[in-house]
């Protein structure tokens, strides 16, 4: 009996003259993934509430990075990463939702709590994060990924490349893989479709487990799908 072959995950769309705008640009996560994709050549607008907040760090990033307030990142941008606290996830994206409408919005934010015990999941009325985003933003293409990334690793400029996969879910085909080729420019990163975007819980939850991981082995533990 043979083994089948692995199918490889075709390459998608070229996405390189994109214009990705991150909200939440100043957080750990959301400045991580602007270096990286400025750092692969991305052209990056830093969102922020404040505008002057979101300037400092562009300018502390360079490599060409631009810094606006949320809604003017959001305007500019041809694609936009979602990067918010969960506490101001629901507010943010409701008061956006004419500057993001017709665009794909990528939701990686991760509902958790943490108390004695450590991070656990929390869960939305929606359903998710991705959900409530989509739910919120009904003229815009919502697609879930990048929530299992070290922002320890992302910012660190002596990492050369990131060796995970990123999953990313939706529900428009279109927009996941364009998703896809974007996490494919990441060098040591994978884009992998995941499923529909009823299937983000599952994801943003397994966060909490990463944490604990984490925080026991003194890691910066990512993902690989095997066999693929």
């Amino acid at each position: 009996m043979t083994t089948p072959e692995a199918v490889t995950p075709d390459p998608g769309p070229d996405v390189a003259e994109l214009t990705v705008g991150v909200l939440g640009g100043t957080g750990p996560q959301g400045k991580g993934l602007a270096y990286r994709l400025a750092r692969s050549g991305q052209r990056i607008v830093l969102g922020s509430r404040s505008a002057e907040r979101a300037e400092a760090a562009a300018a502390e990033l360079g490599l060409g990075v631009r810094g606006a307030d949320n809604a003017t990142a959001a305007r500019e941008s041809d694609l936009v990463i979602v990067a918010v606290p969960w506490d101001g996830h629901g507010p943010t994206l409701e008061s956006l939702r004419a500057e993001l409408a017709g665009k794909i919005v990528v939701d990686c934010v991760n509902p958790l709590g943490f108390d004695k015990q450590g991070a656990y999941a929390l869960r939305p009325e929606e359903g998710s994060a991705a959900q409530q985003a989509a739910a919120l933003l009904p003229d815009s293409r919502v697609t879930a990924a990048f929530h299992h990334l070290s922002a320890v690793l992302l910012q660190d400029p002596e990492v050369e490349q990131i060796d995970t996969d990123v999953m990313v879910l939706g529900d428009d085909r279109a927009a996941t893989d364009t998703v896809r080729a974007l996490a494919d420019r990441i060098p040591g990163m994978r884009g992998i479709y995941a499923g529909r975007l009823r299937n983000a819980h599952q994801v943003e939850s397994l966060v909490a487990n990463l944490i604990s991981v984490n925080r026991r082995y003194k890691a910066h533990a990512g993902l690989r799908i095997t066999d693929v």
